[in-house]
């Protein structure tokens, strides 16, 4: 137990030391705190002068909320829970392999690390790219999942912001599920995947940006504004009664897997879910939010 502790010692100490390090300035290259702000104000630049509904405020609904959302998740949220469980559960599960005479590297399918540099990578944007798709399915078919997924579909007006409100449970159940698959094919340091991250920024800030963009044939490859607004649609089809348009940087997994869906343009369709009015519209009670037993239900 003492083991453990020290861990989560260790990961608070380290993440709060790094914390301080990336507000420094002048940054380094792969720093995230100034690189979230460089993209979300590009973003939030491209939103003003190429707005798809013009009629959308510039500080639009919930623009303080989602902002505050952004830097809380992006940053305060990995201090107060996610880098010491998941350095805890990682240790835990090592040692559970070790009782029973394994290791993680018993069963690693090969080493990245061994790889050209630029093929490792996209091994490693492939893979976990698909595996939060599968992921992001699972947040809309599992009933007490798509619980905590409610405080994503709660945004009323899509805004690039609106990328990073989400409830704390989600990243637990993204890099839990992701855990295994990629130490299955080796790990790569911070800086190494730091393109790959600041790359899925910036699609996921575009994606939920009030810009009409689909990129043209690239729309079959990267997930876009046109696209991810259904993925927001209060109402659903019937033939997709748990959600569509679930990839999160990459669009091809939905036109693979039959989850796409773009009947026609989205710029103006109402964004939500069924009983939306009655969530709570305030940080802490979104947070805090468990809904009673007859709303657990799938989105419909």
């Amino acid at each position: 137990m003492e083991k453990y502790i020290n861990i989560i010692k260790k990961a608070y100490s380290g993440y709060w030391n790094y914390l301080k390090h990336e507000v420094q300035f002048p940054p380094h290259w792969d720093n995230y705190f100034y690189g979230l702000i460089i993209i979300s104000l590009i973003v939030w630049g491209l939103e003003m002068l190429f707005p798809w509904r013009k009629n959308q405020s510039i500080f639009r609904k919930d623009f303080w909320l989602d902002t505050f959302y952004m830097f809380f998740n992006f940053f305060l949220l990995n201090l107060i829970i996610l880098i010491a469980l998941s350095n805890t559960a990682a240790e835990l599960f090592n040692d559970l392999l070790g009782t029973l005479g394994l290791s993680l590297s018993s069963f690693q399918i090969f080493d990245v690390n061994q790889l050209p540099t630029w093929l490792g990578l996209l091994i490693f944007f492939l893979v976990s790219d698909f595996i939060q798709w599968n992921t992001h399915r699972l947040l809309h078919r599992v009933p007490w999942l798509w619980n905590f997924h409610k405080v994503h579909h709660s945004v009323k007006e899509m805004g690039f912001a609106a990328h990073l409100r989400y409830h704390w449970m989600e990243p637990i159940v993204y890099k839990s599920l992701l855990y295994i698959p990629l130490a299955l094919i080796g790990n790569y340091s911070s800086k190494d995947v730091a393109f790959v991250y600041f790359f899925s920024i910036v699609i996921g800030h575009l994606n939920h940006a009030n810009l009409g963009w689909d990129y043209g044939v690239l729309k079959y490859i990267l997930n876009n504004p046109k696209m991810h607004i259904w993925h927001h649609a209060k109402s659903l089809p019937k033939h997709l009664k748990y959600g569509m348009n679930y990839g999160l940087t990459l669009s091809i997994w939905d036109y693979l897997f039959k989850t796409k869906y773009l009947p026609h343009s989205g710029k103006d369709i109402e964004l939500g879910f069924e009983g939306d009015e009655n969530f709570p519209k305030n940080f802490i009670n979104q947070e805090l939010y468990i809904s009673d037993a007859s709303a657990q239900k799938t989105k419909k």
